[in-house]
């Protein structure tokens, strides 16, 4: 199924995690090329792996010309070895979904890493209001709020207006408009 549809999230995951388990499985703790380890290192050790496994598998899936969604993964692994690389891989994916899925995606990553300057500059650099879902916009201004730029964030709220989906719009609205109010209470100095 991946072959045909690189970004089918429930196959990916499935697979990865089909992946991750056997990775980890196969980390010998009685391997005489590595030193003994306790049952942390040995833990640790498991996690490489699987994330190895699941590196691979989303590297042969990411050269597919619309295969977004291993490019996410890529990135999300890559994030604290090679941040720059990251973020690439995150913009790619974003280029290749003409839906945002992919571009609230890699906000999202970025902005669970820490790195809203990061967010920003890929919301805004790849952000089509009338196309992209959303939640797209919904990242762009928190990812503001986190970098303290309240002005953009109410201007990326704003943007949002010109969004098709007024429903969603609305529901989300009500959300980030409260995430706004808290944030600047929050910079207003105490008496």
């Amino acid at each position: 199924m991946l072959l045909d549809d690189p970004n089918d999230v429930q196959a990916f995951d499935a697979l990865a995690e089909l992946v991750r388990r056997r990775a980890a499985e196969s980390e010998n703790p009685e391997d005489p090329l590595t030193a003994p380890a306790d049952e942390e290192t040995l833990a640790a050790r498991r996690k490489r792996a699987a994330d190895l496994a699941v590196w691979s598998l989303a590297e042969e899936l990411a050269g597919h010309p619309r295969g977004w969604y291993p490019l996410l993964e890529l990135g999300r692994l890559s994030l604290a070895s090679d941040p720059e690389a990251a973020v690439r891989r995150l913009a790619t994916a974003a280029e290749r979904d003409p839906s945002g899925q992919a571009l609230a995606g890699g906000m999202e990553i970025l902005r669970e890493a820490g790195m809203p300057v990061e967010a920003l500059g890929l919301g805004v650099g790849h952000w089509r209001v009338k196309d992209h879902s959303p939640v797209v916009g919904k990242h762009l201004v928190l990812a503001a709020l986190e970098a303290d730029r309240a002005l953009e964030a109410r201007q990326h709220l704003a943007n949002l207006d010109m969004h098709p989906d007024t429903a969603t719009v609305a529901r989300i609205r009500t959300e980030l408009e409260q995430a706004i109010a808290d944030y600047e209470a929050a910079q207003q100095p105490t008496p």
